[in-house]
């Protein structure tokens, strides 16, 4: 009796760690035209996680959207704007650029054109996709 009360202690206990885990935010944010969209969703993300910073956040881009991870471009309205450095203090917070390789060969794009903290995905659509409906991530779109 000691032991089936000892193994349902056990289960209860890594029962409650799982439920823990799963309750953790997720949010794909969304950016497919860099002009528009990207130093306003950098600043969203940067919200984020400054009031929720367990939140679990995926960044995908497509299309113009991938520009602002590429080497050496800056926001065209305000050119003092580093995207490279902004980039990199959302990944030393846990955040997860990933750049669409479609958009990349429709655009004639090689992947050293882009910073290093960007990860590659073979279709930003799909990959937006799978996050959402397989591992349930809130959708953004800045």
């Amino acid at each position: 009796m000691r032991r089936i009360a000892s193994w349902l202690i056990a289960l209860t206990g890594s029962l409650l760690i799982c439920a823990g885990a799963l309750a953790q935010d997720k949010v794909v944010y969304h950016i497919d035209n860099y002009e528009q969209q990207a130093t306003k969703g950098l600043r969203n993300i940067r919200n984020h996680l400054d009031v929720a910073p367990d939140t679990k956040i995926t960044v995908v881009t497509h299309a113009n959207g991938v520009d602002f991870l590429m080497v050496g471009v800056k926001d065209p309205k305000d050119p003092n704007v580093d995207y490279p450095s902004l980039v990199s203090a959302l990944v030393a917070r846990g955040v997860k650029f990933e750049v669409c390789e479609i958009t990349l060969r429709s655009r004639n794009l090689k992947k050293d054109q882009f910073v290093l903290d960007a990860d590659f995905t073979p279709s930003g659509v799909v990959r937006i996709g799978q996050l959402q409906s397989r591992e349930h991530y809130a959708y953004i779109k800045p």
